[in-house]
């Protein structure tokens, strides 16, 4: 193999061509040796592969619909503007409000009966109803089945406590770091595929499509995950009440949730006032829409990239050391972004934010992992993901009441107090409590 990779001929058709053929064969070596490597690798590599694919077509599906959701509630027949947004609100958040009240439900199910039931069930639900909504006639219907959508979903709750159960604890922080990236990577698609596939071909028929993707990650599951479950008697017949005593001798688990809805709440409360405040720094700017668009995606990039890196090094030096120092990072960039005088400022800032909030939910992920019995994790993690479903729904309406009340600047000051005293909170009850154990 001394001579590999052949040199490339100097002339001649024939030997361009058995070049290329010679190089066309390694290629196919090359990709066929890398899936078997990873088909024979340990069970949790494969499972993150194709949970990762799954969390990324369902966070691509359900954000698809934020470019047009108000144009299909105005061919509802909604025409005022002021009735129209407050019908996309309305719309909108129905399906968070009633997946934070399902969660614990399909969480306590999963501990039962297993994940991938979870994963199954919620794939396909949500991919027949969003299939569903491209059929609706009024802008009642569409009300109802967003909300059924609510009730049905739990991918990603159910995809993270079927990856924690599987992966080795000194892995954990890493895997979950590295499956978040799916999730994020699919909110930041999701309204660019929506905004395309709508003007492509047409409003309904992009539910339509975006119902079989979501199908097909309940698919990809059935035949790609392989989970060996066995229920605990005990945990089946464990009430609520004997459930939060649980937690409470665990000490650091019902903390993290109350982090987690912090969090989301402090990460959201941003979101919709970006683009008011883009224009405002930039009022001549002929590009609004993509300035916005980047504006809100750098802050989605700065996720991806970090989350694993994070995730690799809570495994190394403590999730709630990496969950402290992400928090504090957080709190401190969010002040700066309230004195920009440009959206490119504001744009590197909240790429730099992105990176501070890789390391959270990561960090929240594997500390659970680390602190909950895995025949608790279905309903623990279930109960995680209410919390961040609150926080979905208070974030962005505080948000938008502290910008009406006392302007932009205040918004970024109030967030980041949110995140400071979240840190304070981590600190007491999380990061000094795991010293103490480990002493």
């Amino acid at each position: 193999m001394s001579d590999w990779p052949p040199s490339r001929p100097g002339g001649g058709n024939s030997s361009q061509a058995r070049y290329n053929a010679v190089m066309d064969r390694a290629s196919a070596w090359q990709w066929t040796e890398a899936w078997r490597r990873w088909w024979d690798g340990p069970d949790w590599q494969r499972t993150l592969v194709v949970l990762w694919v799954g969390e990324f077509l369902i966070a691509a599906g359900t954000n698809l619909v934020i470019p047009f959701l108000p144009l299909y509630i105005e061919q509802l027949g909604i025409h005022r503007l002021v009735d129209v947004e407050r019908w996309s609100g309305v719309v909108f958040s129905s399906t968070f409000f009633l997946s934070a009240l399902a969660q614990p439900i399909w969480g306590k199910l999963a501990d039962r009966v297993g994940r991938k039931p979870m994963l199954i069930r919620s794939g396909l639900g949500m991919g027949l109803i969003m299939a569903s909504l491209g059929l609706v006639h009024n802008v009642w219907q569409l009300l109802i089945l967003r909300a059924l959508m609510g009730t049905v979903s739990g991918f990603i709750g159910a995809a993270i406590a079927l990856q924690a159960s599987q992966t080795p604890r000194q892995e954990a922080g890493r895997a979950l770091g590295t499956l978040q990236t799916g999730a994020v990577s699919g909110t930041l698609v999701g309204p660019l595929i929506g905004g395309v596939l709508s003007e492509w071909v047409g409003i309904r028929h992009c539910f339509f499509i975006t119902g079989a993707a979501e199908v097909g990650a309940a698919v990809l599951v059935i035949f790609f995950v392989h989970e060996r479950f066995a229920p605990d008697p005990k945990v089946a017949e464990m009430g609520l009440g004997a459930f939060v005593q649980e937690l409470r001798r665990r000490k650091i688990v019902l903390p993290l949730f109350a982090v987690t809805l912090l969090i989301q709440m402090g990460y959201l409360s941003i979101e919709p006032i970006v683009t008011v405040y883009v224009h405002l720094l930039n009022p001549r700017s002929q590009h609004l829409a993509t300035l916005a668009g980047a504006t809100f995606a750098a802050i989605g990039v700065g996720n991806v990239i970090s989350a694993p890196r994070l995730g690799r090094l809570a495994d190394r030096i403590g999730a709630e050391r990496v969950l402290w120092w992400s928090l504090v990072a957080a709190a401190c960039l969010y002040v700066p972004q309230a004195f920009v005088t440009s959206a490119y400022q504001l744009m590197g800032l909240r790429l730099a934010l992105g990176l501070a909030l890789g390391g959270l939910q990561p960090s929240v992920q594997a500390l659970i992992r680390r602190h909950t019995p895995t025949a608790l994790l279905g309903r623990v993690y279930g109960f995680n993901a209410s919390s961040m479903m609150v926080g979905n729904l208070i974030g962005p309406n505080l948000g938008g009441f502290v910008s009406a009340a006392y302007g932009i600047p205040m918004v970024f000051f109030s967030t980041a107090a949110v995140l400071g005293l979240d840190a304070i909170w981590v600190y007491r009850a999380v990061v000094a409590r795991a010293s103490l154990s480990s002493s």
